[in-house]
């Protein structure tokens, strides 16, 4: 059985198609379908990779959920979660990591008490 994805209201979007490079700093949660390069980070927050995004930056969040393709660090406080088509390059580290199978990673996993 598989498990039901948790990410409560989504605040922000960034569509498929668009592109933003720099620092993204966001509340609650954000979805991102589009392209980021640089750096993405939040206080509290849930961020959402979606399956067509390809994100080329540092995470540093609560939750992460990686549906599309993210190369960098990816730092969370509560969990970091990886679902099919999902592929990370890069290393990762949480309390909580869940990587279902079909994902593609290639990297460190550190997993660390909050």
């Amino acid at each position: 059985m598989k498990k039901e994805k948790k990410t409560g209201s989504i605040s922000t979007i960034l569509g498929l198609g668009s592109s933003v490079e720099g620092t993204i700093v966001f509340q609650n949660t954000m979805r991102l379908d589009g392209n980021v390069k640089g750096k993405i980070s939040s206080q509290s927050g849930t961020v959402i990779i979606g399956e067509k995004a390809v994100v080329d930056a540092e995470i540093i969040t609560d939750v992460a959920v990686i549906m599309g393709q993210v190369n960098g660090v990816i730092d969370a406080r509560k969990r970091i979660e990886i679902y099919p088509p999902g592929r990370v390059s890069g290393d990762i580290q949480a309390p909580t990591v869940l990587i279902e199978v079909g994902v593609v990673f290639n990297g460190n996993c550190v997993m660390k008490r909050p």
